[in-house]
């Protein structure tokens, strides 16, 4: 060193929030690395630029790297650059006091903080990540000298109350930083910072993407003696970072592995950068295959963070909607603090913004590829299409658009689902309503009585098996124009629909008449499991059906809340009568002969209960079921 060593004294504000930085604020005492280097990075940066923008400085931008290098007799870290630099007046400015102004103010949000990100993002928004080394030393020396300049300056402090600045002479251009560590300690946190595989890892994690090379020193020397060459420990692939032309797909397969361990080739690949007043680059990828916890609770959802290429978090939920949690990727910000929190995320306008433009690119190209490739779509959708289907509860702002990307089985063919779209090129002339019917499986809806005069009539019907159908279904009216219909609920008034006439109209009215004494006797039998019999538009064969008001719960849903112990009171429902088939025909010629007779309650629970079976219901009392069963067949032979 030339020149007088000056000791400053930081201010009593200082001090407090120094301590804070030190010992409060961060979880990870690894992320030290992480912001040494961003701003080495950053320095890095600034020179190239400067070196393009001003003829007159005179520097060597061909070789510009990033430089870790370990004592471990002296047990120092030390982080070299050969980037911009600082004068002494800039030294004092930005690292010597932390700030200008305000810090006062900052210490009290700090303490009001919720919790430590929140603290966390307060730091990193003031700027003093640098501080982060005194977590892991007990003195930092720092050796600057600014490019266009001969002098350079020395800056050191323990962390406490005071640091030096002295001017120091024969320095490079560029900054190091020198960290005089801590004993190792794994119960506070504190790695073994020396060891090469300790900072391989880091760097790995969290500055892998930086565009400048990271190097350090070999461990160990050649055969012949001679001193190894650096060895370089990021990869600088930030394939975001790069125009798509010049990216191969083994490029995208190799990336995409290693950010989401999936060993299958993604099914869709997204890669878009976005310009302007916030600047991000994107690189999403969407998988071949459903990952084992995806319905499980603590799985954990969103894409990697990067701010810069540096590493900030590894699940931003901030960015993708729980529906989407299968996306993996990348987004790399630009203008986001390097310790930006969880909480402040959730709440940023610009964040929010560059969600929404992820959300509807995901979408456009689920779309795009349901156009392109149906195969490889259908094969996606049976992965994720129940969890999209759940962006129908939560994402009111892209409802036709996912309502577009809909898959599901339906009547029309056996073997292949159809879109909502097909569905609605396909309608007979005159029908306005998209029939489904909702249920465990293919099978027991197909099978169900509810299923008989729509597929008669000629009427396609979805058939939805997803536990979450029972809920969008209720929650979404219609499909560009048409409403969706349950053929379980409310009135499916098919004869109406494809025969109006005041015939046909006549001959329903006579009938109901008929019926009346039947039905009002039957109402008042059941009274304790319906809460309404009346005759049936939708069945041929069946003898009797179930069905819900149009506003009520379908019982699987019923069970479903339940299930998550919400008490609901019992939902009655509707029995509906085939008044053609046999049974009911014999019921209402025996009612009509006999009213008291007390065989008939016995039919009426057996007509009850084999509705509730055949619609894969369950009995309140099957012993009892079971008994009426046999003693009437009993009586038949």
């Amino acid at each position: 060193m030339a020149g007088p060593t000056e000791t400053l004294e930081f201010q009593a504000e200082t001090r407090q929030l120094l301590q804070l930085v030190i010992h409060s604020i961060y979880s990870n005492k690894d992320i030290f690395l992480r912001e040494l280097i961003s701003n080495a990075s950053d320095a890095l940066d600034k020179l190239r630029l400067e070196s393009l923008t001003d003829p007159g400085l005179a520097v060597d931008s061909s070789e510009l790297q990033i430089t870790l290098e370990t004592d471990s007799e002296a047990r120092t870290l030390t982080v070299r650059d050969n980037g911009i630099g600082m004068t002494r007046e800039e030294v004092v400015d930005l690292i010597g006091t932390i700030a200008k102004s305000g810090t006062a103010s900052l210490l009290a949000k700090i303490k009001e903080a919720k919790d430590a990100e929140a603290a966390q993002s307060l730091i990193g928004q003031f700027g003093v990540g640098f501080y982060s080394a005194f977590m892991v030393a007990d003195k930092v020396t720092l050796r600057t000298r600014r490019a266009g300049t001969e002098e350079g300056t020395a800056w050191e402090s323990d962390g406490e109350g005071s640091y030096t600045v002295a001017q120091a002479d024969g320095l490079p251009v560029g900054t190091s930083v020198t960290l005089h560590l801590k004993p190792a300690d794994g119960e506070d946190g504190l790695g073994d910072y020396l060891a090469g595989w300790k900072i391989r890892q880091i760097v790995k994690q969290y500055s892998d993407f930086i565009r400048w090379p990271i190097r350090m020193a070999a461990e160990a020397a050649t055969e012949d003696g001679a001193a190894p060459e650096p060895e370089t420990l990021n990869s600088m692939k930030a394939l975001w970072a790069r125009p798509r032309s010049e990216v191969t797909e083994a490029e995208y397969h190799e990336f995409y592995q290693q950010i989401s361990h999936d060993w299958q080739a993604p099914a869709q690949t997204i890669h878009m950068r976005a310009e302007g007043t916030f600047e991000y680059e994107a690189l999403l990828f969407l998988p071949a295959h459903a990952p084992f916890d995806l319905f499980s609770r603590d799985t954990k959802r969103g894409v990697q963070l990067y701010v810069k290429r540096v590493f900030i978090m590894d699940d931003c939920e901030a960015l993708m909607p729980n529906y989407l949690r299968f996306v993996k990727g990348v987004v790399d910000a630009h203008d986001l603090s390097l310790n930006v929190s969880r909480e402040i995320l959730q709440h940023d306008r610009q964040i929010t913004a560059v969600r929404r433009r992820l959300v509807k690119k995901v979408l456009a190209a689920l779309k795009s590829m349901r156009a392109t490739d149906a195969d490889g779509y259908a094969k996606l959708w049976e992965q994720f299409g129940r969890v999209i289907k759940e962006g129908l509860l939560e994402d009111r702002d892209n409802t036709d658009a996912l309502l577009e990307l809909v898959s599901a089985d339906s009547t029309h063919d056996p073997e292949k689902t159809t879109t909502l779209r097909e569905y609605v090129e396909r309608m007979k002339d005159g029908q306005d309503t998209v029939y489904y019917l909702t249920g465990e499986n293919r099978q027991t809806v197909e099978n169900s009585p509810h299923m008989e005069a729509v597929t008669a009539k000629g009427y396609e019907v979805l058939i939805l098996t997803d536990p979450v159908d029972e809920v969008w279904t209720d929650q979404i009216p219609a499909f560009d124009g048409h409403r969706f219909q349950s053929i379980a609920k409310g009135q499916v008034d098919l004869e109406g629909e494809a025969d109006g006439s005041e015939e046909a109209k006549a001959e329903k009215a006579q009938r109901e008449q008929d019926f009346a004494g039947l039905l009002g006797w039957l109402g008042t039998t059941l009274a304790e499991q319906v809460k309404e019999v009346r005759l049936s538009t939708r069945l041929t064969t069946s003898a009797a059906c179930l069905v819900g008001d149009a506003n009520d719960l379908t019982p699987t849903l019923e069970k479903m809340y339940r299930a998550m112990g919400q008490e609901l009171p019992p939902v009655k429902r509707i029995l509906e009568l085939n008044p053609t088939h046999p049974l009911v025909v014999a019921l209402h010629q025996a009612h009509r002969a006999e009213p008291e007779a007390p065989a008939l309650g016995d039919i009426a629970e057996l007509v009850h209960g084999s509705a509730l079976l055949a619609e894969g219901g369950d009995l309140a009392d099957p012993a009892r079921f079971t008994r009426l069963l046999t003693d009437r067949l009993a009586r038949t032979l």
